[in-house]
């Protein structure tokens, strides 16, 4: 008996790895895979959050021994809040507004920075001749009322020298901002660059110019990994196999961006290969900070954290007590050199 049993079990096993193999999926992830992770994104499936989808296709959750079930989100905000409830244990949040909501009493952290350069941007139609911040003075400037931008704001014309008061602002609804300005209702919008200046290259034929909010003094941490406190402590071990397999999804998509677009045309059938596109090329300019150079991707500045904690203190009304510790950690950052993204 216990030797048909084993022998079974050879055949058993033998079986497995030979479909493993035919469908190009190394043995480990057909046999191994034990658990399973919910992930929530900050917005529908597009290029700046396309490393899920990514690692998920190429088989790194597998390889991990990890099923991933991917869900789109409603915004930072609302991800934060679903995180923070339990609802999904990982989730791709804002750290500024995940530094409001750990000052508000939610308990959460980063775990591995991707959007290490603020990603806000004032942008502008090429034919305005608005290239720099001291053009914006008696212009119409776009931004949705509440959203990061528009707190910091302030921040960017104090970094770039400019009088506030002389720059009108207008209220835009998101879905709107970017045909607002090519409409000429406004002279120009401020928001995430890699979420609207794709709609109006592309879509409005329009060429832009970017004026970096980072450029101009306001250095915050933008989007990351982020989890409850009481799952992080519960689950070192998974975060350490999650969290590298996510990094290699992102990175997979800097190497073979058309390939990247096309695993999130899959996930979203609505969305525009080419904008998607270039909305990996801009999300990759936020991936380095000076304090980052040379790191690899996730590992967080102490130094950046500071900035974006004195700027949620000084301009989003964030009164507690916070320090760079308790919005982030290194501990579950891959090391190796194969993690470390193109400088440029």
């Amino acid at each position: 008996m216990t030797d048909r049993h084993t022998r079974r079990d050879f055949l058993g096993e033998a079986a497995i790895l030979a479909a493993g193999v035919l469908l190009g999926m190394p043995y480990y992830a057909r046999a191994q895979t034990t658990d399973t992770v919910d992930v929530l994104l900050d917005w529908l499936p597009q290029g700046p959050n396309c490393g899920f989808h990514v690692a998920q296709q190429k088989g790194f959750y597998g390889q991990a021994g990890i099923t991933v079930r991917i869900s789109a989100g409603k915004g930072s905000g609302s991800t934060a809040q679903l995180v923070a409830n339990g609802v999904a244990q990982i989730g791709f949040v804002d750290g500024y507004v995940m530094g409001n909501s750990v000052a508000k009493g939610m308990s959460l952290k980063t775990v591995a920075s991707v959007f290490r350069r603020n990603p806000c941007a004032i942008i502008t139609l090429e034919e305005s001749g608005i290239e720099k911040a001291s053009s914006l003075e008696g212009k119409r400037v776009g931004i949705p009322v509440g959203a990061a931008q528009f707190q910091q704001f302030p921040a960017f014309a104090k970094g770039a020298g400019i009088d506030k008061s002389k720059v009108e602002i207008v209220n835009v609804d998101p879905a709107g901002a970017a045909a607002a300005l090519i409409a000429g209702k406004v002279d120009a919008i401020a928001g995430f660059a890699q979420g609207w200046v794709p709609s109006v290259e592309i879509r409005g034929n329009k060429k832009t110019n970017i004026i970096w909010f980072a450029d101009n003094g306001v250095q915050v941490v933008s989007n990351g990994l982020v989890v409850r406190g009481d799952f992080l402590e519960g689950n070192a071990e998974l975060l350490k196999r999650f969290v590298p397999a996510t990094l290699k999804g992102f990175l997979y998509a800097r190497q073979n961006p058309d390939e990247a677009a096309k695993i999130i045309k899959a996930a979203l059938p609505t969305s525009d290969i080419a904008i998607s596109r270039r909305e990996m090329e801009l999300g990759f300019e936020s991936w380095i900070t000076p304090q980052t150079a040379g790191k690899p991707l996730g590992w967080g500045s102490t130094e950046d954290w500071s900035s974006t904690i004195s700027i949620l203190k000084q301009y989003g009304g964030v009164s507690a007590d916070l320090i760079a510790a308790d919005l982030f950690t290194n501990d579950f950052v891959p090391q190796s050199a194969e993690f470390v993204p193109p400088q440029n």
